[in-house]
């Protein structure tokens, strides 16, 4: 994930928790590619989901004993495609946990 996707996610989440808390939500700077929410966490996906399938055909071309395959470097695919992955699933707890707060304030 890029730093404009996240602070684009983050002034989302500060939006939504101001509306539920019937505070006037901040004045947020305008979206520099007008993407929304759902866009730019999709976009997110794909890019994880794209990562994990090039590495895998590497994997797989590597075990099929294509010589051009590196072992090193389908190593380093893999482990990028697990970190990804890993920060993906920590930014879907983020935001479970932000919805759930959101979700338990009392208006």
């Amino acid at each position: 994930m890029d730093a404009l996707g996240i602070e684009q996610m983050l002034s989302a989440l500060r939006t939504t928790a101001a509306q539920a808390s019937g505070k006037p939500a901040e004045a947020a700077p305008p979206a520099a590619g007008g993407a929304d929410f759902g866009q730019i966490l999709q976009g997110s996906i794909d890019k994880v989901n794209q990562t994990q399938m090039q590495a895998n055909q590497m994997a797989e071309k590597l075990a099929a004993g294509d010589t051009s395959q590196n072992l090193h470097e389908v190593m380093i695919a893999l482990q990028t495609a697990s970190v990804s992955f890993q920060e993906m699933v920590q930014v879907r707890n983020k935001l479970v946990t932000a919805y759930q707060d959101v979700m338990n304030m009392q208006v």
